[in-house]
């Protein structure tokens, strides 16, 4: 981000303040669960295999039992959020490609075609865009 030009960084911190909100929340439940399960089951395996049975012991298990598995429901919903940021992302994106009116409508179809169709790379596309965007308008300055 630190060799990116001015335009670049402007628009992707306008997309960094559309999506905070629930990137800390995603980091809150990717933060939570991995020490809730790592804790889960390290206790679980202790009371299963090295302490010897009690009739107290089937409290500790459920609890540890529960403990993990809430731990892997955060971890599963960070998943799904991550996934519906990703969305959200490519959403805001195409609705800023779409929103240009210095690029040619064949050249903003294609870029909003490779965002849909390769999701994962949609910043690239976005970066390539806003490049090309920023050369169109320079141009039409000189001209």
């Amino acid at each position: 981000m630190t060799d990116m030009p001015a335009f670049v960084k402007k628009e992707i911190e306008k997309l960094n303040d559309f999506l905070s909100p629930f990137v800390k929340k995603v980091s809150k439940y990717a933060f939570w669960s991995l020490p809730l399960i790592t804790f889960s089951i390290v206790n679980l395996f202790f009371l299963l295999f090295l302490i010897p049975s009690e009739d107290r012991m089937l409290v500790a298990l459920i609890f540890y039992a529960i403990l993990g598995a809430f731990g892997m429901a955060l971890s599963k919903e960070a998943k799904l959020q991550r996934k519906e940021i990703q969305k959200i992302s490519s959403d805001y994106i195409i609705e800023r490609m779409k929103k240009s009116d210095l690029v040619s409508d064949r050249f903003r179809e294609d870029y909003i075609k490779r965002v849909i169709n390769q999701p994962v790379r949609a910043m690239d596309h976005f970066v390539k865009f806003l490049e090309e965007e920023d050369r169109l308008n320079r141009a039409k300055w000189f001209r």
